[in-house]
């Protein structure tokens, strides 16, 4: 029964620097933000924070009926290398597929000191194990328990924590690794089992081998975060059992699934995904005719593509020059945020990042001890910032320490003034980001002077306008709360689960009820999670996909069966299919091979289930708006070049009303950002509230 206290919707995203949490109350759609210092030791206490303070203003914990959460927790553990002691059982005689991998360089090939990453399950801690099925599922050689339970023995005396179990062709018989997990639990009383067969059964040895590994590596870390983060928010009041984790491809799955079900790689993109997400669903009309999302947070910018309506996806993906192939928000992040550091390198050049000041010390301007320049000490000495309103004046900002910084790593050493270094400081990370865009875009087919830029994150509407500027795009959409854009693109989303199973096959060669078999047995497991995770499977919504290719091509392309039929996948749907094929390959390449025979290489079903989400409510824009002077503050000096300064006048974002606009230069103030409108720009207020500039 349902507590009749329930009102409150959380939504929360972890950052580099800062923790954003957004509240909705159901009951009147207002919502209500909290921005918090991030505590990178141990995130949850900075989630916990922000709880508290929302408890603080009146808010009855045990009223929050839903809470979703994006966090960096195993990104950030694969980067500095803090996961388990991974244990690895393969196949006799294939123990070496760890090291050879794929047999590429990733990087600059002319690198004499090239090193491969460290392996994560050394061959210290690499056991093989008799037992061989052929391609087709076919048991050549049955397993050995005595093997699985001797290296059980071995893991177990090295102090193995987590286990990846990786046989060949696995997906196609996954008895063999079941059997082995219950041997190892009754050896290895506690251990974390990752199986191939699970985490990702599809073909590829080694793109299946690492992506366990690393599932296997990060899994104990997320269990030990989410049992803490658990225990605090009961011990906070916050009871709701509606706890869920924002994934890489841009649902949430409750926490339970992330500590178990070989789920946990599913988080590794979390943090970012929540704001294209948020973009997709908030912006709607803006992402059919195509979006750019810039979020540029603390201690990177993250860049997303939106078309049609939907954010770009991808099955491989490499972070930490690691393969990862589950479904992703199509994502590129670099360095390039308010707290990346500013310097001189060994040949006299200015640089920024790809180090950062993250949330301690932070900025020099924070005044907590750092004493490097970031980006964010540029903006304020070149007038971007309000030393006295950051984060709604709950934080007061050094202007002297930032100067002092710049002038003694960067100004100094170049040659310049302190003006001219910031303003090169600011220059480097917007033409990083422009060019990222750029790429990005070519690589898509993009022309980006049709689409729309949205920056969100902390710094991202500061630096939008000059990005804008450098790649000729001519709107930005800043949404009303950009600074917790992430955090309520947690309240946007749906319980979002992927499911795969490779069967290659030519397509020519494969009946309309094998394939209904294969996508029933697929859509079976997921109503048996989802009713394991306390989900209605009634209410949700299978959407099925083939993976297809030319016969002789080394990758294959995702294509949706969305409209192919009705009820039963039947020979009418697979022609349709491979129809479809053609069309997106040559979308995608240029070209199609209508002559060429196609194999089905995997099947895929997408299962989503709706849950109740933030509804924008739209204000009528009155005959006469309110003049925009109303919400004017006094004017700055801001230096938008180093040659001299311009008098802006800054407006509190609150006070403007619906329909009202502004003649740049100007500066739009708010409790979470700022936005900067250049000379030669003007912005208005939408009846969403969203701030639309334009050059």
């Amino acid at each position: 029964m349902q507590d009749k206290r329930a009102r409150y919707r959380l939504g929360v995203d972890v950052g580099g620097t800062h923790t954003d949490l957004v509240l909705l109350d159901s009951a009147t759609g207002v919502l209500m933000v909290e921005k918090v210092s991030s505590t990178p030791a141990n995130p949850a206490l900075g989630v916990l924070d922000g709880v508290t303070r929302f408890i603080a203003r009146g808010i009855d914990p045990g009223a929050i009926e839903f809470f979703a959460h994006g966090t960096t927790i195993t990104t950030n553990a694969l980067l500095e290398m803090r996961g388990a002691k991974v244990g690895l059982l393969i196949t006799r005689g294939f123990r070496a597929v760890q090291e050879v991998g794929q047999q590429a360089r990733d990087g600059n090939l002319f690198d004499y000191y090239y090193k491969k990453p460290e392996p994560i399950a050394p061959q210290s801690l690499t056991c093989e194990v008799t037992g061989r099925v052929d391609y087709q599922g076919n048991v050549l050689v049955p397993l050995d328990e005595a093997d699985v339970r001797r290296a059980a023995r071995e893991l177990k005396a090295k102090g193995v924590a987590s286990v990846a179990v990786c046989y060949l062709f696995s997906y196609m018989h996954p008895a063999h690794e079941e059997t082995t997990r219950r041997i190892l639990l009754e050896e290895m009383p506690g251990v974390s089992v990752s199986l191939s067969s699970e985490v990702l059964p599809r073909i590829r040895e080694w793109s299946r081998l690492s992506t366990t590994l690393i599932n296997a590596y990060l899994e104990p870390v997320m269990v030990m975060y989410i049992g803490h983060l658990g225990k605090g928010l009961d011990e906070k009041g916050v009871s709701t059992g509606q706890r869920f984790l924002m994934q890489s491809n841009g649902g949430v799955m409750p926490f339970s699934a992330a500590v178990a079900g070989a789920k946990t790689v599913h988080t590794l993109f979390s943090g970012p995904a929540a704001g294209a997400q948020a973009a997709a669903y908030l912006a709607a009309n803006d992402a059919k005719a195509g979006l750019v999302t810039l979020d540029m947070g603390g201690t990177s910018a993250d860049i997303a593509f939106i078309e049609g309506g939907l954010p770009l996806e991808t099955t491989e993906s490499v972070i930490a020059r690691r393969q990862i192939d589950v479904p992703a928000l199509d994502m590129t992040t670099i360095s390039a945020g308010g707290g990346s550091i500013a310097g001189v390198d060994g040949g006299g050049f200015l640089t920024v990042g790809p180090h950062s000041a993250g949330a301690s010390p932070g900025p020099a301007c924070y005044g907590r001890g750092g004493e490097r320049p970031t980006v964010t000490d540029a903006d304020i000495v070149c007038g971007f910032l309000n030393p006295d309103y950051f984060l709604g004046g709950k934080q007061k900002l050094d202007v002297e320490a930032a100067r002092r910084a710049i002038e003694t790593h960067v100004a100094k050493p170049l040659g310049l003034s302190v003006l001219e270094a910031a303003e090169g400081i600011r220059r480097i990370v917007d033409m990083r980001m422009a060019d990222e865009v750029r790429v990005f875009a070519a690589k898509r087919g993009v022309d980006l002077t049709a689409y729309t830029l949205l920056p969100f994150g902390g710094a991202g509407a500061v630096h939008a306008a000059a990005v804008a500027t450098e790649i000729g795009m001519r709107r930005i959409l800043v949404p009303p709360r950009p600074g917790a854009f992430s955090a309520l693109g947690l309240l946007c989303t749906d319980v979002v689960h992927d499911y795969i199973r490779s069967g290659l096959k030519p397509m020519a060669e494969i009946e309309a009820g094998e394939a209904e078999t294969i996508f029933a047995e697929l859509e079976a497991k997921a109503r048996v999670e989802l009713a394991a995770e306390g989900m209605d499977a009634g209410i949700a919504r299978f959407q099925r996909e083939l993976d297809l290719r030319y016969t002789g091509q080394g990758y294959e392309l995702r294509t949706s069966l969305d409209g192919l039929f009705k009820g039963h996948f039947d020979d009418a749907a697979l022609a349709a299919a491979r129809d479809r094929f053609d069309v997106r390959h040559a979308q995608i390449h240029g070209h199609a091979a209508k002559e060429r025979a196609v194999e089905v290489v995997s099947y895929r079903v997408r299962v989503r289930v709706p849950v109740p989400k933030y509804v924008p409510q739209p204000e009528s824009i009155p005959a006469k708006p309110q003049p925009a002077s109303a919400a004017a503050k006094g004017t700055r000096n801001v230096n938008f070049d180093a040659r001299s300064a311009v008098e802006a006048t800054v407006y509190e974002r609150d006070k403007l009303d619906v329909g009202a606009t502004v003649a740049g230069p100007a500066i739009v103030e708010q409790f979470d950002a700022t936005t900067i409108i250049p000379p030669g720009w003007g912005a208005r207020v939408d009846e969403f509230r969203n701030l639309i500039l334009q050059r």
